[in-house]
Parts: structure tokens; C-alpha cells; sequence
């Protein structure tokens, strides 16, 4: 049944990675100047900081305990050169194009940041 899963989230994967470079954005579910983050599946004593290609994705996720975040968008360039690098040196995790239930990929900042700048490159 994870195989499942597992497919679906590397499709979502992917079209994060055709979205974000094409927009030229990521979104993140931000309150009060806080943005969302939770506690890795994949990896002890780690966080993971959820981000999504489009809005309407990130909405998914704008439930629960998230209820009260509002999904905002961060321009790319900013996302790569300040965001990545901030995530890294706190030891999270990137989430990406999690579906409603928090299922999806956590990725490292710098293999995300990599795979997005040679998108970028080949765009």
C-alpha cells in the first residue's frame, strides 16, 4: 500500500520542481510571522518545513492544526538563496507538495536546491 504513496509523492515531487520553475515561486502556510513546520516521518529528532508548487495546493493543508495559516507565496530567487540555506543550518528538512493528509516527500535544502538550480539551467 506505501508503494502507493510512494509513486504519488514522486509525481508531486516533479511537478513541484516543473512548477516552481516555471512560476518562479513556492508557497508556504505562514501566521502571524511564523510558518508552518512539523516533526520528520522519515527522520528522528528532525523537522521538516512544508512547501508547495501552487496555492491550491498548500490550501490542502490549510486544515487542522494549520487552520489558522494563510498559504503565501515566496519568490524563488529569495526561496533559494535565503530559505535553503536557513533550513540547513537549522538541520530541517524540505517537505515538498505534501497532500492533505502530510504525505509527500522530505527532501535535503541543498540536493532540493541542486535539482531546482539545474532545472533552472536546462529551462
Amino acid at each position: 500500500m506505501s508503494f502507493g504513496f510512494t509513486i504519488d509523492s514522486k509525481k508531486r515531487y516533479d511537478a513541484f520542481l516543473r512548477k516552481v520553475v516555471e512560476n518562479k515561486k513556492v508557497w508556504g502556510l505562514e501566521h502571524n510571522g511564523m510558518w508552518c513546520v512539523c516533526e520528520s516521518t522519515e527522520y528522528e529528532d528532525t523537522l521538516v518545513m512544508p512547501f508547495w508548487s501552487d496555492e491550491a495546493y498548500a490550501r490542502q493543508c490549510n486544515i487542522n492544526e494549520w487552520s489558522h495559516y494563510k498559504p503565501t507565496p515566496i519568490p524563488l530567487e529569495i526561496f533559494l538563496s535565503n530559505w535553503i540555506y536557513g533550513m540547513n543550518e537549522e538541520g530541517h528538512m524540505v517537505g515538498v507538495n505534501w497532500n492533505s493528509k502530510l504525505i509527500g516527500v522530505e527532501v535535503e535544502p541543498f540536493d532540493l536546491l541542486d535539482e531546482i538550480e539545474r532545472r533552472l539551467a536546462n529551462n
